[in-house]
């Protein structure tokens, strides 16, 4: 797959992933008192892998399926799939800013990572969008990191399993198409599902399955949908830029998540979440223009005798 460096429509994708990340948050609250994260995630998995094969199919690109890389989409989906369970179960027991809050930690993650694993170049304004995007989460959430509780420290593991899951993905996108990921994303992770569903009951709890009702199958499938979409969206900004220009732009879900927790939900939302929101904004404000200042440089130098 043909590599590109487009920062500002890797920056119109991320929009995309902020809206469908957001989204699904929300459906996935709905339906956190119902079911298990592994029930959720079973049930996205295999919402995604239909919709995967029938889009692929109908536009006859499950040619572009690859299994030359299986190993690392199996690890990939390991992380991913932990991380993600780890996510929904903080969703169900603190507020929503505060869950995203903890995850965006994961720029940070991604730029030391990546930095080690793929080589990418930690410049100036990379270290201070990153650090003023983790001063405004910290602003918002506010954690009270001497009582620490269940959902906050999920909330804050999902971040690393996430970090590493974005390298492996930029890894991907060098050599595989955006079908190839989300085909073995859906399944590979609807097999840990099902495996997750097998011991749930017995060895697990709270329980024996609770399959999709009237009520909650609705939610379940926007879920799958957004589920998919954000991993698209987010698949194709990593195919135009790199993983550090990339990831911070995500710190824009984190205003927009604390006001509909705000409306939907009844969570609070204060003062401090409005300046957080702007210095998180003043962060991606930024990155992007630190990554084009660089990029008109290079152009400019290559057209020079």
């Amino acid at each position: 797959m043909p590599h590109t460096h487009r920062p500002g429509l890797a920056a119109l994708w991320m929009i995309g992933s902020i809206l469908s990340f957001s989204t699904m948050a929300v459906a996935g609250r709905y339906v956190s008192g119902v079911h298990s994260t592994f029930e959720i995630m079973t049930f996205r998995s295999l919402a995604g892998l239909l919709i995967v094969l029938f889009v692929a199919g109908a536009y006859g690109r499950l040619r572009e399926i690859r299994t030359e890389r299986l190993k690392l989409h199996f690890f990939r989906n390991l992380f991913h799939f932990t991380g993600q369970n780890l996510w929904f179960f903080a969703l169900a027991t603190i507020p929503l800013a505060q869950v995203f809050a903890l995850e965006f930690t994961t720029p940070v993650w991604v730029i030391v990572l990546g930095l080690l694993f793929l080589g990418e170049r930690l410049t100036l304004y990379r270290v201070v969008a990153a650090a003023l995007g983790f001063a405004g989460i910290l602003i918002v959430a506010r954690p009270d990191f001497g009582a620490l509780e269940p959902g906050l420290m999920t909330a804050a593991a999902s971040a690393i399993f996430f970090a590493a899951t974005i390298i492996m993905t930029k890894s991907l996108t060098r050599h595989e198409s955006i079908v190839s990921i989300l085909f073995w994303l859906t399944l590979i992770q609807l097999g840990f599902g099902g495996l997750s569903l097998m011991l749930q009951g017995p060895l697990m709890m709270p329980g024996p399955v609770t399959w999709p009702t009237l009520a909650t199958f609705p939610w379940l499938l926007v879920v799958g949908v957004t589920g998919l979409l954000a991993h698209y969206c987010l698949t194709t900004a990593l195919s135009l830029a790199p993983a550090s220009f990339v990831m911070p732009i995500d710190f824009t879900r984190l205003p927009l998540i604390a006001v509909v927790g705000m409306v939907l939900f009844g969570e609070s939302a204060d003062l401090l979440i409005l300046i957080g929101g702007g210095v998180i904004i003043l962060a991606n404000w930024i990155n992007i223009s630190g990554e084009s200042r660089a990029r008109s440089r290079q152009e400019q130098a290559a057209l020079r005798p």
